[in-house]
């Protein structure tokens, strides 16, 4: 399964809000936002704190999605 986070974008974009604002909002690292501009995973702490900085559930800003190019052994 892979993880994106094209909601949280697409929730900054509704209020206004841009990828940079997340910096000091939230208080994540630049790296941290390249993570989730690139669908990489973060910690789940990052997840609780953009939730309770944008006050909405994490099913609002991510998506768990099948990953077809992942081998089953």
């Amino acid at each position: 399964m892979a993880l994106r986070y094209y909601r949280l974008f697409d929730l900054l974009n509704r209020r206004g809000m841009k990828k940079t604002d997340l910096l000091t909002v939230v208080g994540i690292s630049s790296p941290t936002l390249a993570k989730l501009s690139k669908g990489q995973p973060v910690n789940t702490e990052i997840i609780d704190r953009i939730c309770l900085a944008l006050n909405c559930q994490p099913g609002e800003i991510m998506e768990c999605l099948p990953n077809e190019e992942v081998e089953v052994r």
